[in-house]
């Protein structure tokens, strides 16, 4: 009787391990199976910029240099000589009167755009009778002679060169003239538009203690990127007479100029708190905008996306600032 209860306990503990066994091995199985979870890495955005966005600090490689005649040298002397014969055939298209009367030019210096020599004409025979033009000299075989009239005895040739179609379609043909391998400069290039279409420009930096009552531009240079891609550009001429301007460039994603402004600047004007009053006067708001170099319409204004200052100290006022649109005391 004992055996038989041995022998039953044996066959029983078998027939258990029989059936866990095949289970055990699938499931065994099934987890060596498993594959492991893919994880996707996910480059970060990165904001196509027709220019450097790094490339806007203030100094000798965005400024623009004017030299005289006697101040270029001897090959630029000689390249302005060969071309003259063609700046005055497209003179005369404007009707400028290139071959009436004296007329005297000055090179500007772009370092932003080095394939090119750049020179203003000007004729001066008196208040209200002044004709200015630049002219572009290709320094490369495939590029031409160009003219952008500025200014015909006194008056604009169609509309203000700044804004004219046809200074921007010139500018266009001379950046594709350029040929650079890389993203230029977006101060550089701003400046020199600047320059070709007439002005002198200066880029001003903010004083940290300007003086009571002492006005200076809202902002100095920035590039915008909008969400649309292209980027927007806008720098302040503190030289310009009679009054600071600012001018606005819109450019595409492939760096094509579509649009240009310009218009006064608008301008900070500081003032004296007596000790003890800075948090019952002043304008907070305006007073952070001149702190940060910035318009305090800003938001409601200037096109939305990433913002690049011009990398110039700008310490801001540190009296309270009263914003002063246009004016110029």
């Amino acid at each position: 009787m004992e055996r038989f209860g041995i022998l039953s306990l044996a066959l029983a503990v078998a027939a258990i391990t029989a059936v866990c066994s095949p289970a055990a091995a699938q499931t065994d199985q099934g987890s060596s199976s498993a594959k492991p979870e893919k994880v996707r890495q996910i480059p970060s955005v990165v904001r196509p910029t027709p220019f450097l966005p790094g490339s806007g600090a203030v100094g000798s490689a965005s400024a623009i240099e004017f030299r005289t005649a006697e101040q270029m040298t001897g090959k630029d002397r000689a390249r302005e000589a060969d071309a003259e014969s063609s700046i005055g055939e497209k003179a005369g298209y404007a009707d400028l009167g290139f071959n009436e009367g004296k007329w005297s030019y000055r090179q500007l210096v772009c370092p932003a755009l080095p394939n090119h020599l750049f020179l203003r004409f000007t004729r001066n025979n008196g208040t209200g009778d002044v004709s200015v033009f630049s002219a572009s000299i290709p320094l490369k075989d495939e590029g031409r002679v160009r003219i952008i009239p500025i200014e015909r005895r006194g008056y604009s040739l169609f509309s203000p060169a700044p804004v004219n179609k046809l200074t921007i379609s010139a500018f266009n043909h001379i950046r594709a003239e350029e040929g650079a391998d890389s993203a230029p400069g977006w101060l550089g290039t701003a400046l020199c538009y600047a320059a070709l279409a007439g002005a002198n420009p200066q880029i001003q930096t903010f004083q940290e203690t300007p003086g009571n009552g002492h006005s200076q531009p809202a902002q100095t240079a920035i590039m915008y990127l909008p969400q649309r891609r292209g980027a927007v550009i806008q720098l302040t001429d503190a030289g310009a007479l009679p009054r600071p301007m600012t001018w606005t460039m819109t450019f595409d994603r492939k760096g094509t100029l579509v649009k240009a402004a310009h218009e006064p600047a608008e301008m900070i004007r500081s003032k004296d708190i007596p000790a003890g009053q800075h948090e019952a006067q002043g304008k907070p708001t305006s007073a952070l905008a001149a702190k940060q170099g910035i318009r305090h319409t800003a938001e409601a204004h200037e096109p939305q996306g990433r913002q690049i200052p011009a990398s110039a100290p700008n310490a801001g006022i540190q009296r309270t600032a009263e914003t002063v649109a246009g004016k110029v005391p």
